[in-house]
């Protein structure tokens, strides 16, 4: 069955929010509506929608010109299997003592690194984007450098790879957290597919906002690897479940980005330990002086 997706874009957050949900109201239904900032701080918005069936275009031509937004444009996507897909054009990847790799390729894994088992799923975090192999890099790291935290949280955990690398090295105590549910879902399977059932806690909350991540706060050690608005908002939380001299390993950030973030943080008690960009994303590694 062909999938169908109309996108169009709009300036301003309120306009773009309503015309998200005025699609959700279409003949044929879409299966899922999006919307998000083109480019943060920009202020434009695309909006976009998947349909089963070819959608109304009538009734998209409508909606844009009622919210004066640009013209939908429709698109047939080619039928993929995009976790085989993924599968096929990913390639193992090494940071530091890691190695993140899929069942295709557990022939390859080395057998002087960490393997970390991540399977092509529908969450963020198989070790390829920048993001998550500055913070994996981060955290080989500061292991080198003989730091052993005994309790240790992943904000935003996606895949849980970030807390998978943790309970393998460590003998710490780990949570994942992530808003969505189907990243839990996900952590959880990894976790059993590393050997790791019951061995870190996973929870679905907004940031630190979980009785189970409360009880066991402070932390030694907290992995975000989420996007800059996000990360701006969680200082503060940050700082009170962090113990003092305790790391954050931050990501999600982009280069021009970087500096804002590590102001808020500052404000907050950090300093900064070390700073890696890849490509256009940087990693930060910070201690809290207090």
């Amino acid at each position: 069955m062909p999938t169908y997706t109309a996108l169009t874009t709009l300036a301003g957050t309120t306009g773009a929010e309503a015309l998200g949900e005025a699609m959700e109201r279409l003949t044929p239904e879409p299966t899922g509506v999006g919307v998000f900032e083109v480019e943060d701080g920009s202020d434009i918005w695309e909006i976009g929608g998947y349909f089963d069936e070819k959608p109304d275009v009538t009734g998209l031509a409508l909606l844009s010109a009622t919210f004066g937004a640009d013209a939908f444009v429709v698109s047939e996507l080619p039928e993929v299997d995009w976790v085989a897909h993924v599968r096929r054009e990913l390639p193992p990847v090494a940071a530091g003592r890691f190695f993140v790799y899929g069942n295709h390729d557990a022939d390859k894994v080395p057998t002087d690194k960490v393997a970390l088992l991540i399977e092509a799923a529908m969450a963020f975090g198989t070790g390829h984007h920048g993001t998550t192999l500055g913070c994996l890099r981060a955290f080989d790291r500061l292991l080198t450098q003989g730091v052993t935290p005994a309790k240790v949280a992943d904000i935003g955990c996606g895949t849980a790879v970030l807390a998978i690398a943790a309970a393998k090295v460590l003998t710490a105590e780990v949570l994942a957290s992530d808003i969505d549910q189907v990243a839990v879902d996900v952590s959880l399977t990894n976790m059993a597919a590393n050997g790791l059932e019951g061995r870190v806690t996973c929870v679905a909350a907004a940031g630190f906002a979980h009785p189970k991540l409360a009880k066991s706060a402070p932390f030694d050690l907290v992995f975000a690897n989420i996007l800059k608005g996000p990360l701006v908002g969680l200082a503060p939380d940050m700082a009170r479940n962090l113990v003092a001299g305790g790391r954050a390993i931050l990501s999600g950030i982009l280069n021009e980005q970087a500096d804002d973030v590590l102001a808020v943080y500052v404000a907050n008690g950090f300093k900064l330990a070390h700073r890696e960009e890849i490509v256009e994303w940087t990693t930060l590694t910070l201690v809290k002086e207090t």
